[in-house]
């Protein structure tokens, strides 16, 4: 799976998205121009040491983007959508799937938007919400397709200090 950035703007979401990434093995693209340096603090700080696990690829534009991942499974969070996500049936993709996101101030281009637009996709929120955070929307999205696919590759038990922490963990 592949999260894809178009020119993203605040360096806490895209560290947020960052870590998202690398928890559930996604790519991470970044479509430039950015707001920020990839080096920032803030950005660091967000992500976490996940940054140095993750796979980011940066791309000049969106063009660039398209030519080195041809894929017929674009799909785009949009407010501009009429669709849920979980009314896509990603079990039937063939291939690669790409969660396609805006940058915060004003979305992604209206003209890539039109072209997509039966891939697009809305959270349902109350009528008066124009939109939730980036990065959330970005977690959002990405559980509901792994949870269509089964969570693959990813385990549901923690791993770190073992599944059975809790029963053997001695309390004061």
């Amino acid at each position: 799976m592949h999260v894809v950035l178009f020119e993203p703007e605040i360096p806490q979401n895209t560290g947020n998205i960052i870590r998202t990434c690398m928890a559930t093995n996604s790519v991470l693209h970044l479509i430039e121009p950015l707001g920020f340096s990839l080096d920032e603090k803030h950005l660091r700080r967000s992500g976490m040491d996940y940054i140095k696990e993750a796979d980011i690829r940066i791309h000049k534009n969106w063009d660039a983007f398209v030519k080195e991942n041809p894929s017929e499974n674009y799909y785009f969070m949009t407010r501009y959508a009429k669709k849920a996500p979980s009314e896509f049936d990603f079990t039937k993709c063939k291939g690669d799937i790409y969660l396609i996101l805006g940058k915060e101030s004003t979305g992604i281009d209206k003209g890539i938007l039109k072209r997509y637009m039966e891939r697009g996709m809305r959270l349902p929120m109350v009528a008066s919400a124009r939109s939730l955070n980036l990065s959330n929307c970005a977690a959002i999205i990405v559980y509901e397709v792994l949870r269509q696919l089964g969570y693959p590759n990813l385990s549901s038990t923690e791993q770190i200090k073992g599944s059975d922490f809790l029963e053997t963990v001695q309390m004061d």
